[in-house]
């Protein structure tokens, strides 16, 4: 037609992803987002400074080691979920591992399970995250407290305290973000996923702080150690400290990674896997299977206000810093 009718949608694609009745499936993608990236964190950099640690203390091999645990980060996700899809098939891998020693073999369906752990109802979201809020402020403020207790107290400890009470005394009285029961939780289908990110990404970290451990003076471990420190003292309160630029670097950059795994999780579970659903697969299925461009474009923008989140708290810092030097 040569005048069609355009209607201004709004945010209603928003709403309909968010609170309507068929879109349960992109919530619980969300939801395995959320612990796609919690774990690849907490994993892959705990794995990789335990790795670099070890590392930093230049055991016999170290160089062959080293390449050895950096060699999985130059493969692409394609291959990496190919290898893994392999190791945790069923029938192999992973699971006939116990028969070695004699044992049964593993049950466990490690890409096709249905069971979750760590449940909640979608209609409480907003108070689970006034809740969440509350948390971070307090923890925030008790970090902070030992170098300014007044800044603490002011701008973390007091909010935190009040928006946790708030919300406990009056949060029946907050909306339902959905009209009917809704529950979501960590699909342990998701546990395949998560161990082949972090073998990919450990390397990525091991690098990371072996580059940041290699830039310490060793005089400054010399003196630590003279002074009666103990190793682990001295990478406690001495090494982790000076590194914390690249540990936010870090956070900052798997988040990111947690965000595009589209081609892993594609190839390990296929395209249809409700248990393993990510945000970033959703927006493909969206748009090209069921031609519905404009929800897919709602779910593209909410993945860049999501990565927005970590990247622009970070840019405000460094810009700070920088001001201020």
């Amino acid at each position: 037609a040569e005048n069609p009718v355009r209607n201004y949608a709004g945010l209603t694609n928003y709403k309909e992803l968010f609170t309507g009745f068929l879109g349960g499936g992109f919530r619980q993608d969300l939801v395995n987002a959320v612990y796609y990236s919690v774990m690849l964190l907490a994993g892959a950099i705990g794995t990789g400074l335990i790795i670099a640690i070890l590392l930093d203390n230049k055991p016999r091999g170290e160089a062959v080691f080293r390449t050895i645990f950096l060699y999985p980060m130059s493969l692409s996700f394609i291959v990496t979920g190919t290898i893994w899809r392999w190791l945790l098939a069923p029938q192999g891998g992973v699971n006939i591992l116990p028969t070695y020693a004699g044992l049964k073999p593993l049950e466990f369906k490690w890409l096709s399970s249905t069971g979750a752990i760590f449940e909640f109802i979608w209609q409480n979201l907003l108070l689970i995250g006034l809740y969440i809020v509350a948390a971070v402020l307090i923890v925030a403020g008790l970090m902070a407290i030992k170098q300014d207790p007044p800044r603490a107290l002011k701008r973390f400890l007091l909010p935190g305290i009040a928006i946790g009470l708030a919300t406990w005394l009056f949060g029946d009285l907050l909306p339902k973000a959905l009209f009917m029961e809704e529950t979501h939780g960590f699909n342990l289908a998701t546990i395949g996923i998560i161990m082949a990110t972090i073998w990919q990404y450990s390397g990525y970290t091991m690098a990371l702080y072996l580059a940041g451990f290699t830039g310490i003076s060793q005089d400054l471990r010399d003196a630590s150690m003279l002074d009666g420190a103990t190793t682990a003292q001295y990478y406690r309160y001495i090494a982790l400290p000076m590194l914390k630029p690249i540990t936010i670097s870090a956070v900052i950059i798997l988040s990111h990674i947690s965000l595009k795994m589209f081609d892993l999780i594609f190839a390990m579970t296929g395209p249809d896997n409700a248990e393993t659903g990510h945000p970033a697969l959703n927006m493909y299925l969206t748009t090209f299977r069921a031609n519905d461009f404009a929800k897919g474009a709602a779910i593209a923008i909410i993945l860049f206000l999501i990565a927005a989140t970590f990247i622009i708290p970070y840019l405000i810092s460094s810009y700070r810093q920088r001001s201020t030097r």
